[in-house]
């Protein structure tokens, strides 16, 4: 018996003719033939192989296809001559109409068969694993001296006539400040999988217990380890068993095809990427590259200057706006709310900061295709309808937004209005914004800059902000310019210290993202730019599609006309000032937002952010 101890140094074409020989006895070839791919192995009668390719590169990413073979041909000579499929698997197993009837240390018995029948050689994630290593991250399992874990998840693959089923992605456990290091080293490797496609919690991907792998053993996590998900080749055996093909062949999970092409040390091409981190409950993180990033925080940078000299500068926090983002672009539903009803002596009381930014970051996400509603105050329900029914008709909105009013009837409201049946676990929305929102002090009361009390206008709508704290799967935005709008209590202590009035009139209801603007609109339209841009970026387009299809090209970018615009804002203004809305800090029904002229000020800062994001 070969002992197994310098399998790592052995050259590919020796450990072949070790493993046809029948000479090994260890269950895997995890670590073998160091700096050369592995490969996982699908064998199909030819009738089919013309889907499952398909089906290949429209999942590339836990199936990128290295070759395929002709009908009858056992060796692979572009990955090397002198193989033969029918043996240099340590171990295969045969699936007939869908069910695994057998493991098998050969397949020379089925020779006659084999003359009718196509091998696809798939790229493994055993080849990026010493890349890892090299990165100092830790390979638990292998510490742990067990087979890497498997699991099924719920997201489903694209489909090709027969061939269906959902992913299946391998999990390693990496310290949380290895994150970034283990993402960069795997992000260049496509054809060992590439980056990771999920970061975080495992119940996001429908895995409900990481100690119950489909396939491989279970493997520990180190206290600061954080689960990390990459596709997985084991994929394809799915897709064998949903399509229930007479005859077919895979080698057995950890038992890869050892082949003689030299792990190379491709750069991405979407650029060098971050892991950012969105949520602590449920914990997930997000990836994007660097450039991204940096057109984002370039975008958070032009927004925070303070043409009103409020002393805002104060309260920003850098690196607010991407996270904030990151957070929108993960989510499948999101809630938006805006009003500040400032002028209480008029009617309406609201001032023109806050709604068009609201419908700009709304426009962005319904052509993001994700779900948008606005919660608003009951009794300025009918001027919101009108709002939403002009934006449509400007061409601002694809569709009118459902609009939704909130009011407190006992202890579960809150609960009850973010959740299915008031059931923590099921919740409607994924994120709430407050974007210039009136914000609740400590005393309990809602105060305008000038520490005149306007609660008898305001609805509780703080209320569904304190209770997303408390529902795993709720992440929070506020967008404001003086410290008195909700969310902002995450910067109240600046807000007390540095801004006028602040020790009164400071909302002590946090979110957990604060955008901070001169004007809250121009954070409105900055989270419509930066959603663009994230869209845009290949790195983080890849990871919110789970490597699954192709990314779009600049031709198939449908959010596009989405994104706000001198004419669509200088239209929404004028149909504010038409409906009686005010400029918040001078009352007065002239084309301008808080006291600063829309040509010369506003108009400017939109063309601003364009050409940064657009750039």
């Amino acid at each position: 018996m070969l002992l197994t101890g310098g399998l790592k140094s052995l050259l590919p074409h020796v450990l072949r003719r070790i493993i046809r020989c029948n000479r090994l006895s260890i269950s895997n070839t995890s670590g073998m033939a160091e700096g050369y791919k592995q490969a996982n192995i699908v064998i199909l009668h030819k009738s089919l192989a013309d889907d499952f390719e398909k089906f290949c590169h429209a999942n590339d990413g836990p199936l990128p296809l290295l070759y395929r073979s002709q009908p009858g041909d056992w060796k692979c000579p572009s990955l090397r001559s002198d193989s033969d499929i029918r043996t240099d698997c340590l171990q295969y197993r045969k699936y007939e109409h869908g069910a695994c009837t057998g493991s098998l240390k050969s397949l020379k018995e089925y020779s006659e068969q084999l003359k009718d029948m196509v091998t696809f050689y798939l790229g493994c994630s055993f080849s990026s694993q010493k890349a890892i290593q090299k990165a100092g991250i830790p390979i638990r399992n292998v510490e742990q001296k067990c087979n890497a874990s498997m699991y099924k998840t719920s997201v489903p693959c694209n489909s090709i006539s027969m061939f269906h089923c959902n992913l299946v992605v391998i999990m390693r456990p990496i310290p949380e400040s290895k994150l970034g290091a283990a993402v960069l080293a795997t992000s260049g490797l496509k054809e060992a999988h590439g980056a990771p496609i999920h970061i975080g919690d495992p119940g996001l991907l429908g895995i409900q217990d990481l100690s119950k792998p489909d396939y491989g053993d279970p493997v520990h996590l180190h206290p600061g380890d954080v689960p990390v998900f990459w596709a997985s080749g084991v994929t394809g055996v799915e897709a064998i068993i949903n399509s229930r093909a007479p005859l077919a062949f895979t080698n057995s999970p950890d038992c890869t095809f050892i082949t003689d092409l030299e792990k190379g040390t491709v750069r991405s091409s979407g650029g060098v990427p971050q892991v950012h981190c969105i949520s602590r409950d449920p914990l997930h993180f997000s990836i994007v590259s660097a450039e991204a990033a940096q057109k984002i925080n370039t975008l958070e940078t032009l927004i925070g200057i303070d043409p009103g000299e409020r002393g805002i500068g104060h309260l920003q926090r850098h690196g607010e706006l991407l996270g904030a983002c990151l957070a929108m672009s993960q989510a499948g539903s999101v809630l938006l709310t805006t009003g500040f009803p400032t002028h209480y002596s008029h009617q309406p009381p609201e001032e023109n900061d806050g709604p068009p930014g609201a419908l700009a970051i709304a426009a962005m996400l319904q052509a993001l295709e994700k779900r948008v509603a606005i919660v608003t105050d009951h009794r300025a329900m009918e001027l919101n309808k009108k709002i939403v029914e002009e934006a449509v008709q400007l061409g601002i909105l694809k569709k009118p937004i459902p609009l939704l009013s909130y009011q407190r009837e006992n202890a579960n409201s809150a609960l009850m209005f973010l959740c299915e049946d008031g059931n923590a676990g099921r919740p409607r929305f994924d994120h709430l914004v407050a974007i210039e929102r009136a914000g609740m002090a400590a005393d309990g009361n809602y105060y305008n800059a000038r520490k005149v009390n306007i609660k008898h206008l305001v609805d509780p709508i703080d209320e569904l902000f304190l209770a997303a704290q408390t529902i795993p799967g709720i992440t929070t935005t506020g967008v404001g310019d003086g410290g008195n709008e909700l969310g902002m209590g995450k910067v109240k202590d600046a807000v007390k210290k540095h801004i006028k009035n602040g020790d009164v009139i400071a909302c002590d209801v946090e979110a957990d993202f604060t955008v901070v603007a001169g004007v809250s609109n121009w954070g409105g339209y900055a989270i419509a730019c930066a959603l663009h841009v994230l869209r845009c970026c290949d790195t983080h387009e890849r990871y919110l599609r789970r490597a699954l299809g192709c990314p779009r090209t600049p031709s198939q970018r449908p959010w596009l006309p989405a994104l706000p615009s001198v004419p669509k804002e200088e239209k929404l203004l004028k149909t504010l000032v038409q409906l009686g809305v005010r400029s918040g800090k001078t009352a007065s029904l002239e084309m301008e937002v808080d006291g600063l002229p829309f040509y010369s000020t506003h108009s400017l800062m939109i063309e601003k952010l364009l050409q940064e994001a657009q750039h």
